[in-house]
């Protein structure tokens, strides 16, 4: 797949503070990438190079295969974290007024908006001020904003901040549709739950490095630690635990089940198998639970930032 947005080496100080030292990133089209990191790692320096509101000390940044210039800011839509809408004017003539300054004609931005206030069920909103709105309220005509004139790459920064759950759910089902329909998406989030559902590939960027780089089923599987979670029905307990403790290394396992039989966390040895464990296990009891344990996107968020 060819690659949309490659930043090469980048680098920031602000005086004796480096946000970022040498990152790399390339961001393929059509996908949804996450830009991961804890407060003050980066994520932010690295995004405002991307849509040129701040330029890098060193490194080059690409878009679709040119140096990025001032007249590419035309192909991105960028929702920041921190909201920049104008309280006082109205919902209808303040998204006029900047889907135009992205370039699109004032009757071809009123069709698309009409269009976009339909799907979001907010045609009711035009004539109201931003200000009588809620922040979630006002995060919808943000997003609109962002994606109207159907961009190359799409940035979100804190997407679902100020959303209850029914209209996070609705426009993570849009940023889904958006990729589908040929759109480029960083995402960047704290909420790895949102990580999981939407993004093909993640950076995770700590104390200005980038620690983390690939796609995220893979880097599953380089953090999986051929740990099972299982419940076994026997009538004899203590005598099961004992068994499977001296043969493997198991541990305490906690989760949720119909019965009150063993519940335990076996590991296995690079040659053992989740096969060869199962047919072991059903020759010793009735097997109730049975999974192997993969690693969330906040499992290896923390485990990687603490390493670093």
């Amino acid at each position: 797949m060819s690659i949309l947005l490659e930043a090469q080496s980048v680098s920031k100080t602000f005086g004796d503070f480096t946000a970022l030292n040498n990152v790399s990133i390339a961001v393929e089209k059509g996908s949804i990438f996450g830009l991961l990191g804890p407060n003050g790692a980066g994520k932010t320096t690295l995004i405002r190079i991307i849509n040129q509101i701040t330029m890098p000390d060193t490194g080059k940044v690409f878009l679709d295969g040119e140096p990025l210039q001032r007249q590419h800011i035309q192909n991105i839509g960028y929702l920041p974290e921190e909201r920049g809408l104008y309280k006082t004017m109205k919902v209808g003539e303040q998204a006029l007024y900047l889907a135009q300054l992205k370039g699109l004609d004032k009757a071809e931005a009123k069709k698309r908006l009409l269009m976009w206030f339909e799907r979001l069920e907010i045609g009711d909103w035009w004539n109201k001020k931003i200000q009588e709105l809620s922040k979630g309220m006002a995060q919808k005509i943000q997003f609109v904003v962002t994606v109207l004139h159907e961009p190359k790459l799409l940035i979100f920064d804190e997407p679902f901040s100020g959303f209850d759950p029914i209209n996070a759910d609705i426009i993570k089902n849009e940023i889904l549709r958006l990729r589908e329909e040929g759109a480029t998406v960083i995402f960047s989030t704290h909420r790895m739950e949102s990580v999981e559902e939407l993004c093909d590939h993640i950076a995770l960027i700590n104390k200005s490095n980038k620690i983390l780089d690939g796609n995220l089923n893979a880097i599953k599987r380089q953090y999986k630690t051929n740990t099972f979670e299982v419940g076994m029905n026997t009538d004899n307990i203590p005598m099961l635990e004992r068994l499977l403790s001296e043969k493997f290394t198991t541990s305490p396992a906690d989760f949720k089940t119909l019965d009150n039989g063993l519940k335990l966390n076996i590991k296995l040895s690079e040659s053992e198998s989740a096969n060869q464990l199962l047919s072991y296990l059903t020759s010793k009891g009735e097997v109730s639970h049975f999974v192997e344990l993969i690693p969330s996107a906040s499992d290896i968020f923390i485990q990687a930032v603490k390493n670093n």
